[in-house]
């Protein structure tokens, strides 16, 4: 048993390091196997309907890189618009601050933190709109600096379908095969273990990343009503934000009250913006959360926050994007940790039998007998 103990943390151990060591080109193959970890369950439910394996795929891949073709020919040209709108608005905020907000905070508290020269930087915001004219052009002109970073960033992009596409086709005898590794005398174990970190995994590649999509649809169309300019761009940020709690509702409302202040110079729209988050947050708590995801994570927001922070300061922008799943995962082993603890001598009182009361007859004294 300690060998086998011994064999095992230091096959993750070397499994660690070398995830470490490699993290420079571990991307496409994460996304890739995420990709296919969420398309199983719908290649499974094709296969159902007798349909090749690899013809099912090949669907799922197709309604996949449809969801992604509409969303970037949607989404696109509506978040330029919105920030060639921002761009654009900034000399007029500018004069707002100076005119208003300025001689308001001069008035009552006798300070004026924008005593700067506004209209200096008003001309020269101007001046730089005008250089660099179109927001897309600057971002690629920027881009293509590095001629090897967009060879490695189409690389990465077409490696990512191409792995995925084998590893959900495969997904299933690939399952069964690391299954038959596992020693007969722990098989038992390591099934339940392995079956409560699928659901974890499920509740939250399925369920989070999903009501963090409604949240943001919620927020993007509550902030178009109300008619923000940055709808869009602020309701998706605040709900990909919404992967920590709390954070996607603070980050939202922040963002949006200053861009209602910045467009209409009026607090009345700013309460209309935490209307927006207030029923987000309602829907979220009572209807989205159980329905999606439930109580299957267990995650405290504190170790949401933890988990994000440790897993970029380790590894990155691959450790922030598997810092929540491995932490979910965590929890599991955490769990069942706690349960054997409990259980174990360690935390119970050992049953010692019956000890003799003190100064009974039956407690032998020594010296107490006569010769």
């Amino acid at each position: 048993m300690t060998s086998q103990r011994t064999f095992w943390l230091g096959t993750l151990a070397l499994a660690l390091v070398l995830i470490y060591l490699l993290k420079p080109i571990l991307m496409p193959f994460l996304v890739a196997m995420i990709l296919a970890y969420l398309g199983d369950p719908l290649v499974d439910r094709l296969e159902s309907f007798k349909i090749n394996r690899t013809l099912a795929v090949m669907l799922v891949f197709f309604g996949f890189g449809l969801v992604v073709v509409l969303s970037v020919l949607v989404l696109v040209p509506l978040v330029v618009r919105e920030l060639v709108a921002l761009i654009r608005g900034v000399p007029e905020f500018i004069i707002w601050l100076q005119e208003t907000a300025s001689p308001l905070l001069v008035s009552y508290f006798g300070i004026d933190p924008f005593d700067i020269r506004l209209d200096a930087l008003r001309t020269q915001v101007l001046a730089n709109w005008q250089q660099t004219g179109d927001v897309v052009t600057l971002v690629l002109a920027e881009v293509t600096k590095s001629s090897l970073a967009l060879v490695t960033w189409i690389a990465n992009l077409i490696l990512i379908p191409v792995v995925g596409f084998y590893l959900m086709r495969d997904w299933d005898n690939l399952v069964a095969a690391v299954a038959d590794l596992v020693p007969r005398d722990i098989e038992g174990i390591v099934t339940t273990l392995t079956r409560e970190c699928d659901e974890v995994l499920s509740a939250f590649l399925r369920g989070q990343l999903l009501v963090m999509l409604i949240l943001g649809c919620i927020y993007a169309i509550g902030l178009y009503v109300v008619g923000l300019e940055l709808a869009i761009v602020i309701g998706l940020l605040a709900g990909l934000a919404s992967i920590v709690p709390y954070l996607g509702v603070i980050v939202g409302i922040l963002a949006a009250g200053l861009a209602a202040l910045f467009q209409f110079q009026d607090l009345t729209f700013v309460a209309y913006v935490g209307v927006v988050f207030a029923i987000g947050q309602i829907l979220e708590g009572f209807v989205l959360t159980p329905l999606f995801v439930g109580d299957r994570i267990g995650l405290h927001p504190v170790a949401v926050i933890f988990a994000i922070l440790a897993g970029g300061q380790l590894f990155g922008f691959v450790g922030v994007l598997l810092a929540l799943p491995i932490a979910a995962v965590i929890m599991v082993f955490v769990r069942h940790a706690h349960e054997r603890y409990k259980d174990s001598d360690l935390y119970t009182v050992p049953d010692t039998g019956d000890l003799p009361e003190e100064g009974s007859a039956a407690q032998h004294v020594p010296g107490d007998q006569k010769s």
